[in-house]
């Protein structure tokens, strides 16, 4: 594994702690009363990740073809990036986007090299 992977690497992990703290963020900004922002706040991060373990981490639990894990990816880095947009953050939000779409597609070509 080359230096550029570990930091790719690295930079999912954070991307990955980044969004569950939005989406617990997120949660207790919601315009609700307050056991629905705590439930928010708790059950939005819980349940992004428990699906990245189950479908998206390396070691998950039920492995899915690229396309699958693509897919569980978008659904809660997109998630992450809706939340932040609702919250008022459109320029974070789209800056979040951003570096996930790139950090995605250098893991992706990383991928593809060490295939070959």
């Amino acid at each position: 594994m080359n230096f550029m992977q570990h930091v790719n690497d690295l930079l999912a992990f954070l991307l990955e702690l980044v969004a569950l703290a939005v989406l617990g963020y997120w949660g207790f900004k919601t315009d609700s009363a307050v056991p629905v922002k705590v439930a928010l706040a708790v059950g939005a991060p819980l349940l992004a990740a428990i699906t990245w373990g189950l479908f998206a981490s390396p070691k998950a639990t039920i492995a899915l073809p690229l396309i699958g894990v693509l897919v569980v990816k978008a659904l809660v880095f997109g998630s992450a990036t809706l939340a932040l947009y609702a919250v008022g953050n459109r320029v974070i939000a789209t800056s979040f986007a951003v570096i996930v779409a790139i950090n995605v597609a250098i893991a992706l070509t990383v991928k593809s090299v060490g295939d070959n």
